[in-house]
């Protein structure tokens, strides 16, 4: 199972924020620095977000992004703010592994098609953000359905992987909600990516055992109730 530290940039800077609220959130500085000190500390992959793309101002931080691209050569999955084929596509082309999809799944299924027969379906990732069991988009703050329905979706129209966040523990790093998870890994085929609440070495062995791909790190990480060292070793044991 790998482990994908986060880097949520909004304004420029890296930041945590906790409900995904932007009035709760905890500066981190430079985000290009912030994801060279991960990838020094054993990360072998980055879980980039553009927080001002996902809250409506895609055009920020682009090239605080281009940069981490240029200056790591990671494996970087980047989500925030991709609103159509062409975002998606210029992301990609710049050299991100995977572009993560979430409310353009939701309004244009259609176009996770799209990405994956011009670039794999490796290169998509639908979001599953859910909150007491639906779905949210626009920087969670519509809802849009079931998300278990929506994951089934998702898969059936091509996506090659899902990124499932908890919304409701999200940032509040006081543990895990195991079942969704399940229910979620359960009900669909391709490789799942699990967010939301993982704050101890023992949620990182329950999420390896359900059978996850891969686990982002956020808030747990950059207050330091885990350390990314800790969290290597128990998703590759």
């Amino acid at each position: 199972m790998k482990v994908f530290p986060a880097v949520d940039i909004l304004d420029g800077t890296c930041v945590q924020l906790v409900q995904g609220n932007r009035k709760n959130r905890v500066s981190y500085g430079n985000p290009v620095s912030r994801a060279q000190e991960w990838l020094q500390e054993g990360a072998r992959a980055l879980h980039v977000i553009n927080l001002d793309g996902a809250f409506g101002a895609a055009e920020k931080n682009v090239s605080l992004i281009k940069e981490i691209i240029q200056t790591t050569g990671a494996e970087i999955q980047l989500g925030g703010g991709i609103r159509s084929t062409a975002d998606a596509a210029g992301w990609l082309n710049a050299g991100v592994t995977r572009v993560i999809i979430g409310t353009l799944a939701v309004d244009r299924p259609e176009a996770i098609t799209e990405i994956a027969d011009e670039y794999g379906k490796e290169a998509v990732m639908a979001g599953v953000d859910a909150r007491g069991g639906n779905v949210v988009v626009r920087g969670w703050e519509k809802t849009a359905g079931d998300f278990i329905t929506m994951a089934r979706a998702f898969e059936e129209r091509g996506a090659g992987s899902l990124l499932f966040t908890n919304v409701d523990v999200e940032g509040l790093c006081n543990g895990i909600a195991e079942e969704p998870v399940r229910r979620l890994r359960e009900a669909v085929k391709i490789p799942v990516v699990a967010s939301g609440g993982i704050t101890t070495p023992q949620d990182v062995r329950i999420m390896r055992e359900i059978g996850v791909e891969a686990i982002v790190l956020g808030s747990a990480l950059y207050r330091g109730t885990i350390t990314l060292k800790e969290a290597i070793e128990e998703a590759e044991r």
